[in-house]
């Protein structure tokens, strides 16, 4: 039988600054939250005020992490230790694997004054944090879209919705990414595997879930289950849904790099000063 999950937890994003100054709104990560297993973090830049991204963020080191960019208007040009450079255009995403060790570096592009993104932090298992680096990237017209029966147009990064299957593969925690765009009144309802952590990040209108009405912009945990039910409000919404497998592991983490141990960080930091991080 079908167990529909119902919210859990439901938290207001919180202003912050990162990189050089970046402002921008943050759900995990937070005194109050500090993860969803296996999220780690999930920032929101979306502005059309330029000054508040153009400082960017400068070279830095990442370990034991994947960080995913999502975009949704203006640009994001980057480069990394591993060879690779570009820019991440709307509708692109860019999933970096940093295993042991990377350098890079992410510096907004606003077109027409606005940038509008997101950045979301996955946990690595304990035998994978050491793994050698790797990066995926994929344009706007790499992202299969469906629009189901009731008018919900869905992009799926990653995951699988009926027969579309997203471009983003081998990723330990078998995530499901989707940006879902729901016409007012419109239904969107998905399995999902009973064990997995269940997140919705709605940043547009209005849904309504198991008895329960969330307004933008608001981050909802969903409780156990295999299956969610949307149905958005009065007026049509658009959220970022994620799943992933719990890794339930320890989290011992500092700024950029997250292990599983103190001592893991103490090397990762010994090496960032001896000049030798990230290994060759």
């Amino acid at each position: 039988m079908t167990k529909m999950r119902s919210i859990l937890r439901v938290v207001e994003p919180q202003p912050v600054r990162e990189g050089a100054g970046v402002k921008l709104r943050r759900s995990i990560a937070l005194p109050t939250l500090d993860n969803v297993d296996p999220f780690l973090l999930l920032d929101d830049f979306r502005s059309d005020n330029p000054a508040d991204v153009l400082a960017g963020f400068p070279l830095h080191p990442h370990r034991g992490i994947e960080t995913v960019t999502y975009m949704l208007a203006g640009n994001v040009a980057h480069r990394d230790s591993i060879g690779n450079a570009g820019v991440i255009g709307p509708g692109a995403v860019q999933w970096m694997t940093a295993g042991r060790g990377i350098l890079h570096e992410e510096m907004p592009q606003p077109v027409a004054g606005k940038l509008e993104g997101f950045q979301l932090w996955v946990n690595l298992p304990a035998a994978a944090k050491m793994i050698p680096a790797r990066y995926q990237e994929f344009h706007a017209e790499e992202i299969p879209e469906l629009t189901t029966p009731e008018g919900a147009r869905v992009r799926v990064i990653a995951g699988q919705v009926e027969a579309v299957q997203g471009p983003v593969t081998q990723i330990e925690v078998q995530p499901t990414y989707l940006d879902v765009s729901l016409p007012a009144g419109a239904r969107f309802s998905l399995a999902t595997p009973e064990e997995h952590a269940v997140l919705l990040y709605l940043f547009e209108g209005e849904l309504e879930t198991a008895g329960q009405l969330l307004r933008a912009t608001r981050l909802a945990i969903f409780d156990a289950g295999d299956a969610v039910e949307l149905r958005a409000g009065s007026v049509a919404a658009r959220f970022l849904f994620i799943a992933g497998k719990p890794l339930r592991e320890p989290i011992a983490r500092y700024g950029p790099f997250v292990m599983n141990t103190r001592e893991e960080l103490q090397q990762t930091l010994r090496e960032l000063r001896a000049g030798t991080f990230p290994p060759a």
